[in-house]
């Protein structure tokens, strides 16, 4: 099929939500009316038509989105990415028609802002702030959107003539189930997404302009700590106010250069609360900060040999992101004022750092082959004094049929450790080397998955710039899945899968880690209700124990009214008391809800209970609350209070060394935000820690208020 000719306009186009600039009628229109999930390719419940042109500097996108109630349209005021609960649309752009990477652009019926970046190598979004306009109206009979995308916002191809880009529109319709509905139909059995996509032609003369952006901020800190805690006064700790600048600039299309000095990576939101008793093996955080997030997608790997979460307060940084033919060059260099390390074993890791600073690069070069395969190689170094830490490898994604796939990554490490840190932690005194191999071959068609997953990662391997919180053993992962599909979605279920598989793990001494067989069954149904059931039966040790491993987690949730959402994940079964080296029991309880009140108003709570026994009785109960309660004025500002309060209960006596019998812990969190884009805002907040103490109760141990102002300058 010949692509569309996307037309071009030179007139004003007022981004208002209101399609009645002249540029409309000249656009290309283009229907979305291909429900592609729970139905498969059958007609859409509701009439779209995405309409597209272009200007010299900007992309235009507009959508029709009709609704036989429009009083059932799901449309709140969120910040921007927090919209997909709602109704949306959104337009996906393969701007390099290489049918591996889409940039990905959300709207609710608002103009509520999302977006993302999309590669196929993982099937999976990456976060990404882009700078766009955007307005949304609901109207008597649906709701209109339009959006202006500026070419500077986007990476193509260095081309003077016209251009073709792979193309698709969706609207997502939640009432029953959520409809997913998009321009073309798609192969459940084609494991490419963007090789189906639909061809759009046009964008000649598309001007990124210069391409500059200069985004200075300023934060500052005011911070109080309690030094003879839990008796003593609030003391000043930290007073500081510190400029900063990041500077993007693209001298192609299709390339990127970062560069920042003294950025203020502050976090203005709060990672979500995890519980920590009784874990072997550091917990994963994501990444949040706009530095690393922009063109994190090309840095990305099966093996996470990259986690920008280790650079923990960095003073300066440099990045380089862009596609060249059938290339994409990707490197960073940042100096860290910390240096926080992670220890891994075959069974606990362990963390710690270094009193001094160290510089952490990363390189990476990806080679697309043939229709939809790629070759990549990245190399990653961090050094500081007395201290190094490289990783070299390759990694390679074939993809042999829309079948069928094999996955495979390959690394050596060598890594020299300060003699101190290694007396401490129990390293190596001297530099020693590690490797780590990830082989996986997939064969998926519409109704059938099988695979087979293998791992080797070497006792001595390290990723300092990466997240590989364990080492020294061999994993294999088999496993066979089947998917039931109904097109009517009022029946009473629109999918069914169920999967059986088995995996052993094995440390490289021939001791066996864990080995299970296992099954499960996924269901999905009305009211966008959700089940998913895991059942494990087999064997794990620890410290060269054996001990029981039969467990069974069962999850569930359901769209309970158009504002009010419901979930509960709970645990039983076999664990390993890790203190006391011991079969235990545990049981987890998870609820949550998401309520909606208007258009303004958002709470979500949510709630951890655990409890594990030993044979002697209960050893802990933990609890863990979060509450997050957001007032959004408008698109633009909002105010947010985060409440996360821990408490665990310790039954000493049945514990190897002394513990407290309690341990709780509350923070706050309070933070006013004006957004006018990502990078132009201003927060004001304040936060604070309180932890039990006996006979005091809940004291506050730190206070802090804190203010960020940001402005993205763009030429």
């Amino acid at each position: 099929m010949s692509p569309y000719r996307v037309p071009r306009v030179d007139g004003p186009v007022k981004i208002d939500g209101v399609l009645d600039d002249a540029a409309w009628k000249k656009a290309l229109v283009l229907d979305v009316n291909t429900e592609v999930e729970p139905g498969e390719n059958v007609p859409a419940p509701v009439r779209t038509q995405v309409l597209l042109a272009y200007g010299p500097s900007q992309l235009y996108v507009a959508f029709r989105a009709h609704d036989p109630a429009p009083s059932r349209i799901r449309a709140r005021y969120t910040d921007r990415d927090k919209m997909y609960d709602d109704d949306y649309v959104a337009v996906v752009l393969d701007t390099f028609d290489d049918e591996r990477r889409s940039f990905d652009f959300f709207c609710n019926p608002l103009g509520v802002q999302g977006d993302a970046i999309e590669t196929a190598d993982s099937g999976t979004q990456t976060d990404w702030d882009a700078i766009w306009d955007s307005a949304g109206r609901i109207t008597p009979d649906g709701y209109t959107v339009e959006m202006a995308i500026p070419f500077s916002s986007l990476r193509f191809q260095r081309r003077k003539g016209d251009q073709v880009w792979g193309f698709d529109a969706i609207r997502s319709y939640p009432r029953g189930v959520r409809h997913h509905i998009g321009a073309f139909p798609r192969d459940r059995g084609n494991n490419c997404y963007l090789c189906q996509a639909i061809k759009i032609e046009g964008f000649a003369g598309a001007d990124p302009g210069k391409n500059l952006e200069f985004d200075p901020t300023l934060s500052s800190t005011y911070a109080q700590h309690r030094p003879d805690f839990p008796y003593g006064p609030m003391v000043k700790k930290d007073f500081n106010v510190e400029p900063g600048l990041t500077v993007r600039w693209s001298p192609t299309p299709n390339l990127a250069l970062n560069a920042t000095v003294n950025p203020d990576f502050s976090q203005v939101e709060a990672d979500a609360a995890q519980l920590d008793v009784n874990t072997r093996f550091a917990l994963y955080y994501a990444e949040k900060r706009p530095f690393f997030l922009e063109g994190m997608d090309y840095f990305q790997t099966t093996v996470p040999i990259v986690y920008t979460r280790t650079l923990a307060d960095p003073a300066w940084g440099v990045k380089l992101t862009g596609k060249m033919g059938r290339g994409t060059l990707a490197y960073f260099t940042v100096q860290d004022r910390e240096t926080n390390l992670l220890f891994p074993g075959s069974q606990y890791s362990r963390s710690g750092s270094l009193s001094q600073g160290s510089l952490g690069s990363v390189l990476r070069y990806r080679l697309d082959m043939g229709k939809s395969s790629t070759l990549g190689v990245t190399a990653t170094s961090r050094e500081g004094q007395g201290y190094s830490n490289r990783v070299l490898g390759v990694d390679t994604a074939l993809r042999f049929t829309d079948k069928d796939t094999l996955y495979f990554n390959a690394y050596g490490s060598r890594t020299k450790y300060p003699g101190a840190t290694a007396a401490a932690y129990e390293q190596p005194r001297d530099e020693f080397g590690g490797y780590a191999v990830d082989l996986m071959y997939m064969h998926a068609t519409r109704n059938w998955e099988y695979y087979v997953h293998y791992q080797d990662f070497g006792e001595r391997f390290r990723a300092d710039l990466g997240f590989v919180p364990q080492v020294g053993y061999t994993f294999l992962d088999t496993g066979v899945l089947n998917h039931w599909y109904n097109n009517d979605s009022e029946h009473w279920f629109n999918r069914i899968s169920t999967w059986v598989g088995y995996e052993l793990t094995r440390d490289h001494h021939g001791n066996r880690l864990r080995e299970v067989y296992g099954t499960f069954l996924e269901y999905h149904g009305p009211m966008q209700s959700w089940i998913y059931s895991l059942l494990y039966l087999g064997r794990q040790s620890y410290a060269g124990k054996p001990f029981k491993h039969n467990t069974l987690t069962l999850n569930g949730g359901l769209q309970a009214t158009r504002n009010l959402t419901l979930e509960l994940d709970t645990f039983y079964g076999d664990d390993v008391d890790i203190a006391g080296v011991r079969q235990a029991t545990r049981f987890r309880l998870a609820p949550s809800f998401l309520l909606f009140a208007g258009r303004h108003f958002r709470l979500s709570l949510n709630h951890a209970y655990e409890r594990l026994w030993v044979t002697e009785g209960r050893l802990y109960a933990a609890n863990l609350s979060e509450m997050r309660a957001v007032y959004q004025f408008s698109a633009r500002t909002f105010v947010r209070a985060i409440l996360q309060r821990t408490d665990y209960a310790f039954n000493a006596a049945l514990y190897p060394y002394p513990v407290g019998p309690r341990d709780k812990h509350v923070l706050s969190q309070f933070l006013y935000s004006y957004k006018i884009n990502p990078q132009t805002a201003l927060y004001i907040g304040y936060s604070d820690q309180y932890l039990g103490a006996p006979k005091a109760g809940l004291t506050q141990t730190d206070r802090a208020v804190f203010m960020k102002i940001a402005y993205a300058w763009v030429r």
